[in-house]
């Protein structure tokens, strides 16, 4: 086979492979409504819900692939999660945006630097499925799970009167702010704090990059990062739940989305710290992820690699904050 040849062979799988998840995608989605539609315990899905949970994130996964913020798996992966959180939810739809945008943008925010520091730093800071996986894995099957209990549609956060679909409302949350806080966290406080980084389990001072360094910026940002997760599921209830007059409150989605981040990326770094390797190559002048021979050892052990950090930390939040939101949650 010549390389023309091999060439387009790719190019063709990688088109099928498009056409088979969409089409795909739009089975899945007639199911839902035909079932919901026929299923007396589920609410109705609309065609107009059908339709915007298949185009906007199919134009959100195309604008990511061409920007560079996902490669072809990531992008194929970002809608079929994209679709799932949609349909359910339109709050978890726009906690998961503002997380995506957010994201690809501060990963791209002062790339030169980052390529000084970061040995496996991808240009355009492209995700791939494994990471969209580890990412958005957790909040996808939550949202199954809602979909399950619930049936499609926005409800109001009152573990008075709907306990379950509360608490699976909030472990979606927690994932989300969880992720975006550590992802905030490591963009900007790898290049904008001015003292250097400690290792959270030692408190000792090591380079930039360091699999479970923290910073003051780092943890500020990771707060920032899941307050604004928390604010666009906010906004997103105060339009489109009809009857938040007779509901508990909702303002504590934000602090409860700030709280999350901030604890996410603490449980992040600490399993970073432990479970992940952290060495200094004397070749490159940088922090590396796996042992060579020029690698000198800082910290945590080859158990866990980056992404699987990232989906542990989700999955730990998930369980743990909506327990903890409940003790708080004001009650009317």
């Amino acid at each position: 086979m010549t390389y023309c040849e091999e060439d387009f062979f790719k190019e063709y799988l990688k088109m099928m492979a498009n056409i088979i998840v969409l089409n795909a995608l739009i089975c899945i989605s007639l199911v839902f409504w035909i079932v919901s539609m026929t299923a007396s315990t589920l609410r109705p899905i609309s065609p107009w819900r059908w339709l915007f949970s298949i185009l906007v994130p199919l134009t959100i996964a195309t604008q990511g692939f061409k920007k560079k913020s996902l490669d072809h798996s990531g992008a194929l992966g970002g809608l079929v999660v994209g679709f799932i959180l949609t349909v359910a939810n339109y709050s978890f739809f726009t906690s998961l945006f503002v997380f995506f945008v957010t994201s690809s943008k501060l990963t791209k925010w002062k790339k030169d630097i980052k390529k000084q520091i970061d040995s496996e730093y991808k240009e355009g800071g492209q995700r791939n499925w494994l990471q969209v996986l580890c990412n958005g894995g957790v909040p996808t099957e939550l949202a199954i799970l809602y979909m399950i209990e619930n049936g499609p549609g926005e409800i109001p956060i009152d573990f008075s009167k709907q306990y379950t679909a509360s608490w699976m409302c909030l472990s979606l949350l927690g994932a989300l702010a969880c992720s975006a806080g550590d992802t905030w966290a490591s963009e900007i406080g790898s290049v904008m704090s001015k003292s250097k980084p400690r290792l959270i389990t030692t408190w000792e001072k090591v380079p930039v990059g360091t699999n479970g360094a923290i910073t003051f910026v780092g943890l500020l940002s990771s707060l920032l990062g899941g307050m604004v997760v928390g604010i666009a599921y906010f906004i997103t209830q105060l339009i489109f739940v009809t009857d938040l007059e007779v509901s508990a409150p909702q303002w504590p989605i934000i602090v409860f989305g700030a709280a999350a981040g901030l604890l996410g990326s603490i449980v992040d770094s600490y399993l970073g710290a432990t479970m992940q390797y952290s060495g200094f190559d004397q070749n490159t002048g940088m922090v590396v992820n796996h042992q060579t021979k020029d690698s000198k050892h800082i910290s945590g052990k080859p158990i866990l690699d980056n992404n699987a950090v990232n989906l542990f930390s989700s999955i730990i939040i998930a369980l743990v904050f909506p327990g903890m939101a409940w003790c708080f949650w004001p009650r009317r």
